[in-house]
């Protein structure tokens, strides 16, 4: 390991940056320096605009994802070599900001029908119905279902942060069959090895599959699953307070979101066009 990579480690653990957001990072410093075949330390402001350039005109990586390496070099540059944040001149770049897909009830319904086993089918069920990032439910232990409270603890969630989500009657039944069933020992979803968590890939590949099963067309990934969970909620009466709690999201602006895609709200609106008197229909001269 070289002097820089230990102590951008080093920082980022003093941060308190989590594990994904130290990999990203690292990942953005190596591919800057492979792409120029130098050291990070000898690498100018062009040269990394040369590279974000190459990302987004020639692999064609969306901004979103050259975003994550834009704050990795950031990062470095500016806290491990003390760069001039200025003097980087890393253009901004304006977000896309896309609104979620939503499956309806009865489309989650087939979604869980579809599932090729018990463990499938309580993975999505769980996701779902406590409104979990991937990376929750894949870390979820079987101590962090509290059956006597009827809710599900999150621990170290985005931004490291411990939550408390629904544990819906539903879900506790279909839970407790798939225990009697496989029989987890410490988390409740493992991988190939029981003492190992199931890779988030894992997760989003049952996704996939139970909705090619169900022959769904929406829903980008298995996040659509949480965006469902605070869409059906919000339709439901549920307030934006008690969702904003339940996702997780430090920012209530990030629950409002889901005002724009709930079907009761934009259904329940009537379209000027009802409001017309238009004379029934007649024939028109042929043009």
């Amino acid at each position: 390991m070289t002097s820089l990579r230990e102590k951008m480690i080093k920082e980022m653990t003093l941060r308190r940056l989590s594990a994904n957001t130290q990999r990203s990072y690292l990942e953005a410093v190596t591919g800057l320096a492979r792409y120029h075949n130098q050291s990070p330390e000898k690498i100018n402001s062009q040269m990394i605009k040369d590279y974000l350039f190459y990302l987004l005109q020639e692999r064609k990586l969306q901004w979103g994802s050259c975003n994550v390496i834009v704050c990795g070099l950031r990062f470095f540059y500016t806290k491990i070599l003390g760069v001039d944040p200025e003097s980087l001149n890393i253009p901004p770049q304006k977000k896309v900001r896309k609104l979620p897909e939503v499956l309806s009830t009865e489309e989650i319904g087939c979604l869980l029908g579809a599932a090729s086993n018990q463990k499938h089918r309580t993975l999505l069920m769980s996701t779902y119905a406590a409104g979990l990032r991937v990376s929750e439910v894949v870390n979820l232990k079987l101590t962090d279902i509290d059956s006597k409270r009827m809710m599900i603890r999150v621990r170290q969630g985005k931004g490291n942060k411990d939550r408390y989500t629904i544990l819906p009657k539903r879900l506790l039944k279909e839970l407790r069959i798939y225990w009697k069933r496989y029989r987890p020992s410490l988390w409740l979803f493992s991988g190939r090895k029981p003492e190992q968590p199931m890779p988030k890939s894992t997760a989003a590949a049952i996704y996939y599959n139970a909705k090619d099963k169900a022959g769904i067309k929406k829903g980008r990934g298995i996040h659509t699953l949480r965006h469902c969970f605070a869409t059906h909620l919000l339709e439901a009466g549920v307030d934006l307070r008690t969702i904003q709690v339940l996702m997780g999201h430090s920012s209530i602006m990030t629950t409002v979101v889901y005002l724009k895609v709930t079907r009761k709200q934009i259904s329940a609106t009537q379209s000027p066009l009802d409001l017309l008197n238009i004379p029934e229909n007649k024939k028109f001269p042929k043009q």
